[in-house]
């Protein structure tokens, strides 16, 4: 088994609300260790970890190393229609260029969370199960940004031994993006630029690395400290034989 993503941690004020949120709504698993609270897709690997004790919620801006995470569905619009049914409010699905059809939201604690769908606009996969958002969805991005790409691509193909299996030029916003993983699926088009590889890429059921390489590096990414609600840092397993490891977010910030 190749290594991989088992928690993204966040501290929030309170656990409660996000139980009805992603258990109730998203249709994920609930577990409990001490004080934190974990979810996850049923027969994903990955899970989101929410600990009490910020005195201070989250406030998202655009120029925070941390962005938000993603999902991916095979039916995006039956996913909204079954959140918007249930009051959750949610951005007007997109076919965003040539990434993916997706769709934005928060959660109560107000983080990010990206909607999207395994193939692009039109090309949504049966849902076999019982729930129109969890069946066969998959926690699939972690995305940070990032202005020095080469110091960030070397501490996580060099250091941390991942493969980069995707570059997403685009130019008219002004970034790209690059995906990381330990897994070694092929890519079906060898060139990691190319758009046929995309809706591949939105169908592996793992987790990965997304960077958003900011080329406009005049504003200075900023990180939430303690007190204030935020993301902080991610823990992988390199052997399940062994503890896993923990990269906190004063860790990954001090590194790009």
């Amino acid at each position: 088994m190749p290594p991989f993503i088992s928690q993204l941690h966040f501290q929030v004020e309170c656990c409660q609300p996000l139980e009805a949120f992603y258990c109730g709504l998203l249709g994920m698993s609930l577990s409990h260790h001490d004080d934190t609270v974990s979810f996850h897709f049923p027969g994903g690997r990955s899970a989101l970890s929410f600990r009490p004790g910020a005195r201070a919620p989250y406030q998202y801006s655009r120029t925070d190393f941390y962005w938000k995470i993603g999902i991916t569905v095979p039916a995006l619009d039956r996913a909204v229609e079954h959140l918007r049914a249930h009051g959750c409010p949610v951005g007007e699905p997109e076919q965003f260029g040539d990434i993916g059809y997706l769709a934005h939201l928060k959660d109560p604690a107000g983080f990010n969370i990206e909607l999207l769908q395994q193939g692009f606009i039109g090309e949504e996969r049966p849902i076999i199960g019982h729930h129109p958002l969890a069946t066969n969805a998959t926690l699939a991005h972690l995305t940070l940004r990032v202005h020095d790409i080469d110091t960030a691509r070397s501490h996580f193909v060099d250091k941390l031994g991942m493969r980069l299996i995707s570059i997403q030029p685009v130019t008219e916003h002004g970034f790209c993006l690059y995906f990381f993983t330990w897994h070694p699926d092929a890519t079906p088009v060898a060139d990691l630029e190319a758009v046929a590889n995309r809706e591949w890429l939105w169908r592996r059921p793992y987790l990965m690395i997304e960077l958003q390489h900011l080329e406009n590096s005049s504003t200075a990414l900023t990180h939430h400290s303690h007190p204030m609600s935020r993301f902080d840092g991610f823990s992988y397993w390199y052997d399940l034989a062994s503890a896993p490891h923990r990269m906190t977010l004063d860790d990954l910030s001090a590194l790009f």
